[in-house]
């Protein structure tokens, strides 16, 4: 068995993502596309059950349907392009193993100075109707994915390691 070193700034993207709520009108290129969908596709999960589909969006007027059936994502109008990330419900650990996925996807995005933004409150009957999802599906999240047009660091703070930390017991 070979040994795998892998030299990487993970922690460097990870504290310095943000939720982007602006994106530039610019198409997403084909290869930023492929490594966003790469990057949910090795998330892990629970024995290894992969309980996950992406759907891909580009048509503005689908867009504009599923956005529709989203109280808090009007601002992904404006984003060229939607993954809505479907998980399967008969697998226990399908949210937590989608949470991974999602995080996944945002990171290689961000590294890519493309952004998204989580959201979480939506017709999720309606959007499988529109996305052709089956019934038996879970819609975990839908993310627009944008290039990079604003920066909002006004939620960049963060706890301190000493207020959320206990060791041996709380």
């Amino acid at each position: 068995m070979s040994t795998l070193i892998i030299s990487m700034d993970v922690f460097d993207a990870i504290r310095t993502r943000r939720s982007i709520r602006e994106y530039k009108p610019d198409e997403i290129n084909k290869e930023d596309l492929e490594k966003i969908l790469e990057a949910g596709r090795w998330a892990p999960s629970a024995e290894n059950n992969q309980p996950w589909n992406f759907v891909v969006v580009t048509d503005d007027a689908t867009i504009a349907h599923v956005i529709d059936s989203i109280p808090w994502g009007k601002f992904m109008r404006n984003a060229p392009l939607i993954i809505a990330i479907v998980t399967d419900p008969e697998v226990e650990t399908h949210i937590i193993d989608g949470a991974l996925v999602t995080q996944n996807m945002a990171l290689e995005a961000w590294d890519l100075n493309i952004g998204t933004c989580w959201v979480y409150e939506m017709d999720r009957d309606k959007i499988k109707k529109i996305l052709g999802i089956p019934k038996e599906k879970h819609v975990l999240t839908v993310l627009g994915f944008g290039y990079i047009s604003k920066v909002d660091d006004s939620h960049a703070c963060r706890k301190e390691l000493e207020e959320i930390t206990h060791y041996g017991k709380w």
